[in-house]
């Protein structure tokens, strides 16, 4: 039985890999070291700084003396979403171990990562201050012009030019290939890393089923009902807080089972997708009309 449990933890521990492969935002996760735990669960604190900007320089008098604030901000997680399944047991402990791993695995790859992904993209695209524009996209030329002058609202906000991350349609990618390949090269090289969007991941809100509800118990995520699709967001990533946590947090065995003769496992998935207040010009959204 100990050495099933292990193997089991030994699946568990791999599951952030599949999440790092299967979402397309796992690039924008934040550096854990830069935050700690709240007092209470679901919490985090953020340091914030706040500094006064140039005064004049007396030659009499020198210089005028200036504030700098170091805060700590609480946060809260605002996505918390978990699951159980039950695998029956086996005779051969060992099948049972793989059949978890590839439940977990794809588990992880089909719903959780898809699901986070289309959370933050909606979140990002909801709030308040960020650049935006709404028009349809049909050829390269109109999609390259688009991206330039979203970087443009980008350099006049003095965002910086560094750490800024494309995340684009596959259908909009593909037009801007079909254009001069010098043309298009140097416009996508501008940016940190592109990456692709599945179109059912992109909207500018969505709605998270509560998996109880009837017609929402095959749980996941669907399209908001006044959504739009979204073409690109070029993100800035120090702009985010985005901070995720998976974890398998319990495993009871068979013999322990009060409900089935079977393996259940919990599965949660929270973390948070927010920006800095004072940085959301570091988020230009760009969606259909």
């Amino acid at each position: 039985m100990a050495n099933t449990l292990a193997r089991f933890k030994k699946y568990t521990d791999k599951l952030d890999e599949v999440y790092q492969h299967a979402s397309v935002t796992a690039v924008l996760d934040g550096d854990g070291s830069l935050v700690q735990m709240g007092a209470n669960a679901g919490e985090m604190i953020i340091p914030k700084i706040n500094m006064d900007g140039l005064a004049d320089y007396s030659r009499s008098g020198g210089y005028v003396a200036g504030d700098v604030t170091l805060t700590n901000e609480t946060v809260h997680f605002n996505y918390d979403r978990g699951r159980v399944f039950t695998v029956d047991a086996m005779d051969d402990e060992e099948t049972a171990g793989v059949a978890f791993g590839r439940l977990a695995g794809e588990f992880v790859r089909t719903k959780v990562a898809p699901e986070m992904d289309a959370f933050r993209f909606a979140a990002y695209a909801s709030h308040s201050g960020i650049g935006k524009k709404a028009a349809d996209l049909s050829s390269g030329d109109g999609a390259l012009t688009a991206l330039i002058e979203g970087q443009n609202v980008m350099d006049d906000a003095e965002v910086p030019e560094d750490q800024r991350y494309l995340f684009i349609s596959s259908a909009l990618y593909n037009l801007i290939l079909n254009v001069d390949t010098t043309k298009s090269k140097a416009v996508l090289e501008s940016f940190q890393k592109v990456v692709k969007v599945p179109k059912s991941r992109f909207y500018t809100s969505i709605v998270l089923n509560d998996g109880s509800t009837e017609g929402q118990t095959d749980g996941g995520f669907v399209k908001g009902a006044s959504a739009k699709e979204i073409n690109f967001m070029i993100i800035h990533k120090p702009a985010l807080l985005q901070y995720p946590k998976h974890t398998v947090n319990k495993i009871i065995a068979p013999q322990d089972n009060q409900t089935s003769d079977g393996w259940k496992f919990f599965y949660r998935a929270y973390g948070l997708a927010d920006l800095y207040e004072n940085k959301t010009a570091g988020v230009y959204l760009h969606s259909k009309a």
